[in-house]
């Protein structure tokens, strides 16, 4: 593949500032057993992007392709392509990464893994710190994480980007410290360590400087903002 973009690019480019703009870094979910090491697996890429990329208008597309015929044989090569539906703009990018073993088994793990390193290339992704950031996160009580969990895997589809539903902000609540934006709930939660903490829950992608002013912070792997209730 000779070409890599299409001759004009400026509203994809726009598009894609805007997917940089409210991407959240991919959470660190899963661990290799060799280097003892956390690494975000291609579920938490997508669960990053893919709805911020088809908010903006922008298709992506994954697809093996031929290897260079000069590499000879045990190599995979993979094309990803950002389309911008709206104009038919696009960019592209060819992964060619070699084959661990000549089976469909081994297909499928160097197409995984060539999938997740290009998209994070592309988008220029990062990962959350799994060191420093995780060790700032609070972590909740598990009876209070089943519900949510099993709150998130009963909403519609479209409703999913905000998997805690909270009564929203009224005059004369304890939240009365903390900025009313417009389709942002509150509500307390306790951690582990006892400590009472307040979770923002709704249309915070739109809010997020504003919630980062306030003091909230962004939880990765469970996708709220959050602050310790003594700081509010």
């Amino acid at each position: 593949m000779d070409t890599y973009c299409s001759e004009n690019i400026t509203e994809l480019a726009q598009a894609l500032i805007n997917v940089q703009k409210l991407m959240t870094p991919a959470a660190k979910d899963g661990k290799n057993p060799f280097t003892k090491s956390n690494y975000a697996t291609l579920n938490s890429v997508m669960e990053s992007c893919r709805d911020i990329l088809l908010d903006q208008g922008i298709w992506l597309t994954q697809l093996p392709v031929p290897a260079p015929s000069e590499l000879g044989q045990g190599y995979l090569g993979l094309l990803t392509k950002l389309t911008h539906a709206k104009t038919g703009q696009w960019q592209a990018s060819l992964a060619v990464i070699p084959l661990p073993k000549s089976d469909p088994q081994g297909m499928g793990s160097a197409i995984t893994y060539a999938r997740r390193y290009a998209l994070t290339s592309m988008l220029g992704m990062i990962t959350e710190d799994d060191d420093a950031e995780s060790a700032k996160e609070p972590k909740m009580s598990s009876a209070w994480a089943r519900t949510q969990r099993a709150n998130y895997s009963q909403e519609p589809r479209q409703s999913r980007r905000q998997p805690i539903s909270a009564e929203p902000v009224r005059q004369g609540d304890d939240f009365g410290s903390l900025p009313k934006l417009e389709g942002v709930s509150y509500q307390y939660v306790t951690a582990q360590d006892g400590r009472q903490c307040i979770i923002a829950t709704g249309n915070t992608l739109a809010k997020k400087e504003l919630l980062s002013g306030a003091g909230f912070r962004w939880h990765a792997q469970r996708k709220y903002w959050w602050k310790y209730a003594e700081a509010a």
